[in-house]
């Protein structure tokens, strides 16, 4: 059964299953953000990381956007606000996370909302999503990662053209990019990040934060210094697995080994 954690502008639902579900609930503003809703958004990340109940995130908006960014009308108590505070960043928050984050993506992702897209760590949309950077437009800084982030996912000049022109960033192209993992008809994006999320929830859970983790973090260095933190984790793991739980494994492989492969994603 499901428990609604909160009910507001940000909201929380916990399902018993190990999936919990945080909206942007503005629909009718497109889910634009104050300040009061990024503290809020942050601390719903930062609870997900202790509670022991979630494995994995789906994160998503209401309605016919995902979030369409800041909210201008108090632009200055969001960008005056302390945008060095990482306990109300809802980004560093996101990425400080060790569970997945699935984003599903409807409508609209602009500006800070497609910096919060950045911040997941895997992407469904919908076939008329559009994730559009308007910083350059409007004569905001970038402080959420945009502006170093797309450029490793899509490629320096791609980015460029997305950041300098303001011009959208359609699904299918994200797509093609390898920017969005998945793209679904329009109303579909929340059930494949279920049907991803239930994935995940299916294999050994301490090993999924664990290849997150070399993931994200191998991904801030290069590519010698990122094998060989590969290599110091898995050496400290192994070096620290008792013979049962060696055991354990090979029950478990063996297990796998007599039934049919799950279906594919």
């Amino acid at each position: 059964m499901d428990q609604t954690v909160s009910e507001n502008l940000i909201m929380v639902k916990k399902e018993s299953g190990g999936i919990a579900v945080i909206t942007i609930n503005r629909p009718k503003s497109l889910n634009s953000l104050t300040r009061a809703m990024m503290v809020d958004l942050a601390k719903a990340f930062k609870d997900m990381d202790s509670d022991e109940s979630v494995q994995v995130v789906i994160f998503t908006g209401s309605g016919r956007s995902f979030c369409s960014g800041v909210d201008l009308t108090a632009a200055e108590s969001v960008f005056k606000g302390d945008v060095k505070d990482p306990e109300t960043d809802p980004v560093v928050q996101m990425e400080r996370l060790r569970k997945p984050i699935i984003g599903a993506i409807n409508g609209f992702a602009i500006t800070a909302g497609f910096e919060l897209a950045l911040a997941c760590d895997i992407l469904v949309a919908s076939r008329g999503a559009k994730f559009m950077d308007t910083h350059a437009r409007f004569g905001i800084f970038p402080s959420w990662g945009l502006s170093q982030k797309l450029s490793r996912i899509i490629g320096a000049n791609k980015a460029r053209e997305v950041s300098l022109t303001s011009m959208p960033l359609t699904a299918d192209v994200a797509g093609k990019l390898g920017f969005v993992n998945h793209v679904v008809e329009e109303g579909e994006a929340f059930n494949k990040a279920r049907e991803i999320a239930e994935a995940i929830i299916k294999n050994e859970q301490g090993m999924v934060l664990r290849i997150k983790s070399v993931i994200n973090d191998g991904l801030k260095l290069d590519l010698g210094h990122a094998l060989t933190l590969e290599k110091e984790r898995a050496h400290a793991y192994y070096s620290g697995m008792t013979k049962e739980q060696f055991k354990k494994m090979q029950e478990f492989i063996a297990g796998r080994g007599s039934k049919k492969p799950s279906s594919k994603l």
